[in-house]
C-alpha cells in the first residue's frame, strides 16, 4: 500500500501541491495526469524523497523498493549491456563476492539467493529489454559515450526495468522512443509484476497499460478507474453535474438576494431578510471544472499552389558523401497528410531534412515549387527558445518589418495574449513552448508544414487540440510521431523507411502496429499457394492443435485468476492484518511474506504459460 497523505508544496511562492491525498494498492497500475505545470513531476519527487514537503507524508511498507530514472543519462566507457546488468546492485554485489569467499557456508547461502534472484538468467532478460528498446547486438557493445543523449536515456530506462523494484515509478518514459520501441514499452508494462506509477501523455498506453487514473488539477488529486477513455467520460459526466448544481445554486442565490434586497428596510420582514443574508454568507461557491481558454492550435492557411508541392525521383540523401535513403521516389501534394514511419535511426528525420530543403540531394533529382513555404518544427527549436526572452520578442524578432498587430496575431493563434505574450519563456511550461515554438514555424503560412515529434512536451487535451488544428490546416503535413493516436486521426499516408530507402506502406496504422508485434502475420516458411486446400487429415490435425492450446490456454488462465487472487489476499494479511483471512491471520509476517514469494513466483510460471499458449493460438488462427 502506498498512501500519498496531505502532501503540500510550496515552490517561488506558488503553491504546487495542495493537501494532495490519494491510496494505491499493491499492485496498482496508475497513470499520473494532469495539465502541463500541475506538479506530476513535483509529486514523483516527493514520492522518491528527492523534494521534502511543506507538510504531510508519503507512507508505504518498509524496505519498498522505488525505481525512477535520474535526470542525467548514463555516460562513460562502460557498454549499455554491462549497464543494464550492473542496475541489479545485488546480483552484481553477490557474484563480486562469490569470486572470492572461501567460506562453503557463505558460499552456499550466495549461491542460493543468487538462484532465488534468477540472476544467471539476468544477462538474456538484460539483451531482451535492449532489443525491445531498439538496440541490437553491436549496439550493446558499444561504449555509452558514441551514444546521443535520447539513446542513453533509453539505457537509463532499461537499467529501472531490468532492476524491477517494487514500485516503478515512471515519468514521460516513451518521450525518447520511436513508435516501435513505444509498443514493445506498452507490453512490457502490461505484465510488469510490482506497482507501476506512470507519467503519460500517450492515449494508447494510458488506455492499454494502467487500471487507474490520478488526475492532478488545482494541488489535490482524484482517482478515477479505468483507463484514460473511461476517465474522459467520468470527468464529462462530473463536469456536467457541477454546471447543473452551480447553475441551481447561482439561481437560489439570485432568489436569496432579490429577497434580502426587497425586505431588509421593512420591519415585518427584516428578521427574515436577516436570516436569508446569513444564509447567503454561509453558502460556498460551487466551482466549475476548470478549462484552460489558452490551449488554442490555429494554423494560418497558405495560398492555393499547385500540386505537386515536391518531387523525388530516385534521389539520395545522407552526410559527408555517405547516403542515408536512396532510392527515393515520393510525390506531396498541397492536400496530403503524410506519416513517416520505421525505427529511429532508420533515416526519418533524414528524409525530413531533404524535403525542408535544409539537404542537398546527393543523387537523382528534386524538384520543389518555387512559390513554396514549409515550415519544419524539430524539438531543438523547443530547446534553443532563449529563456529570457518573451514571446513576443521572439515573433518581432521573426517577423521582422511585420505590423505589431500582425506579430501580436500570430501569437494570439497560439495562446499567447495579454500577460502570457511578454512573460519570460523561461517561466512557460514545456507545452507552452512548444506552443511558441509552433507559431514560430507557421508565421509564414507555409503550404507544408513537417513536424518532428511535435507532442513530447505536450498534454492529451494540448495534443488533442493539436489533431484538431492540423485537421483544419489548408496545406499539407509530413509528421513523424510515436503517438499512435495523432498518427491514426491525421495521416491518410503512410511511408515507412527502412533498408535504406522510404516506400509507401500499404496498410493503416494498426496494420503496422501488427507487423511491429509479429501479430497476423503469414507462417514462416515458403507461402502456400492459393487455392490449395490442406486434406482432411491435416484439417483435422490443425483443429485437434487448436483445441489443446486452448485447452492450454484456458487452463492457465484460470490458474492466474486463482494466484492473483491468493497474491491479494496475502497482501492484505501483510497490510491490514484486521481484514486478513481466518487462515492467514494466523501467519506471521514472515511466514506471510514467504507464502507470497512462493505464490508470486507460480503466478510469473502461470502467465508465462498462458501468454505462450495465446501467442501459439493467435500465430494458428
Amino acid at each position: 500500500m502506498l498512501t500519498i497523505n496531505a502532501i503540500t508544496v510550496r515552490l517561488g511562492g506558488r503553491v504546487i501541491l495542495d493537501g494532495a491525498t490519494a491510496t494505491i494498492p499493491p499492485g496498482g497500475r496508475v497513470g499520473l495526469i494532469g495539465r502541463n505545470g500541475a506538479g506530476k513531476s513535483t509529486l514523483m519527487k516527493v514520492m522518491i524523497g528527492e523534494l521534502e514537503p511543506d507538510a504531510g507524508e508519503v507512507e508505504m511498507p518498509r524496505r519498498t523498493r522505488l525505481g525512477y530514472i535520474a535526470q542525467e543519462a548514463p555516460s562513460g566507457s562502460a557498454s549499455p549491456f554491462d549497464t543494464v546488468l550492473a542496475a541489479d546492485s545485488e546480483r552484481a554485489s553477490l557474484l563480486e563476492e562469490s569470486e572470492i569467499c572461501h567460506e562453503p557456508h557463505r558460499l552456499g547461502d550466495i549461491h542460493e539467493r543468487l538462484l532465488a534472484i534468477d540472476a544467471y538468467s539476468a544477462p538474456a532478460r538484460a539483451a531482451r529489454i535492449l532489443i525491445g528498446l531498439g538496440f541490437d547486438e553491436d549496439m550493446q557493445a558499444q561504449p555509452l559515450d558514441s551514444f546521443s543523449g535520447g539513446w542513453k536515456m533509453r539505457v537509463a530506462l532499461a537499467s529501472l526495468l531490468f532492476s524491477q523494484p517494487d514500485v516503478l515509478l515512471l515519468d514521460e518514459p516513451s518521450n525518447h522512443l520511436d513508435l516501435e520501441a513505444t509498443l514493445w514499452l506498452e507490453n512490457f508494462l502490461k505484465s510488469y509484476p510490482g506497482t507501476l506509477i506512470v507519467i503519460s501523455h500517450e492515449r494508447d498506453l494510458l488506455n492499454n497499460v494502467v487500471d487507474t487514473i490520478l488526475h492532478l488539477q488545482g494541488g489535490k488529486l482524484t482517482l478515477y478507474p479505468g483507463g484514460y477513455d473511461s476517465f474522459e467520460r467520468q470527468r464529462a459526466e462530473r463536469a456536467a453535474q457541477l454546471a447543473a448544481a452551480k447553475a441551481s445554486q447561482d439561481a437560489q442565490r439570485a432568489r436569496l438576494q432579490d429577497y434580502v434586497a426587497r425586505n431588509s428596510a421593512r420591519a415585518s420582514t427584516a428578521k427574515q431578510a436577516q436570516s436569508r443574508a446569513k444564509m447567503l454568507a454561509r453558502m460556498q461557491p460551487i466551482t466549475a471544472l476548470i478549462d484552460d481558454p489558452s490551449l488554442s492550435f490555429d494554423f494560418p492557411s497558405p495560398d492555393e499552389l499547385r500540386p505537386p508541392l515536391i518531387t523525388l525521383d530516385l534521389a539520395a540523401v545522407g552526410y559527408n558523401d555517405v547516403p542515408v535513403l536512396s532510392r527515393l521516389n515520393l510525390r506531396i501534394d498541397p492536400d496530403d497528410r503524410i506519416a513517416l514511419l520505421g525505427r529511429n535511426g532508420n533515416g526519418k528525420t533524414t528524409l525530413a531534412r531533404l524535403l525542408a530543403v535544409q539537404l542537398a540531394p546527393m543523387a537523382g533529382e528534386m524538384n520543389a515549387s518555387g512559390k513554396m513555404r514549409i515550415g519544419y518544427f524539430t524539438q531543438y527549436q523547443v530547446e534553443e527558445l532563449a529563456g529570457d526572452a518573451t514571446p513576443l520578442e521572439h515573433m518581432t524578432c521573426a517577423m521582422s518589418g511585420k505590423t505589431p498587430a500582425a506579430v501580436r496575431g500570430q501569437l494570439g493563434r497560439f495562446g499567447f495574449s495579454g500577460n502570457r505574450a511578454v512573460a519570460q519563456v523561461g517561466s512557460l511550461s514545456g507545452g507552452e513552448r512548444a506552443r511558441l515554438a509552433l507559431a514560430l514555424v507557421t508565421r509564414d503560412a507555409p503550404h507544408l508544414l513537417i513536424l518532428d515529434e511535435p507532442t513530447n512536451h505536450l498534454d492529451v487535451d494540448a495534443r488533442e487540440a493539436l489533431v484538431q488544428a492540423l485537421n483544419d490546416f489548408e496545406g499539407a503535413v509530413l509528421l513523424i510521431s510515436h503517438d499512435r493516436h495523432m498518427v491514426e486521426l491525421t495521416a491518410d499516408r503512410l511511408v515507412l523507411v527502412d533498408n535504406g530507402t522510404a516506400t509507401e506502406y500499404p496498410g493503416s496504422i494498426e496494420d503496422y502496429i501488427d507487423f511491429v508485434l509479429g501479430r497476423n502475420q503469414p507462417k514462416t516458411g515458403e507461402p502456400k499457394p492459393k487455392g490449395v486446400k490442406l486434406s482432411k487429415q491435416a484439417m483435422a490435425r490443425a483443429k485437434e492443435e487448436a483445441r489443446a492450446l486452448k485447452k492450454q490456454a484456458g487452463d492457465a488462465e484460470v490458474a492466474v485468476a486463482r494466484l492473483q487472487a491468493s497474491l491479494s489476499a496475502l497482501d492484505r494479511a501483510m497490510f491490514d492484518p484486521a481484514k486478513a483471512a481466518p487462515d492467514l491471520a494466523r501467519l506471521t509476517m514472515g511466514e506471510l511474506s514467504r507464502r507470497r514469494g512462493v505464490v508470486a513466483g507460480e503466478l510469473e510460471a502461470a502467465e508465462a504459460a498462458w501468454l505462450a499458449a495465446s501467442e501459439k493460438l493467435d500465430a494458428a488462427a
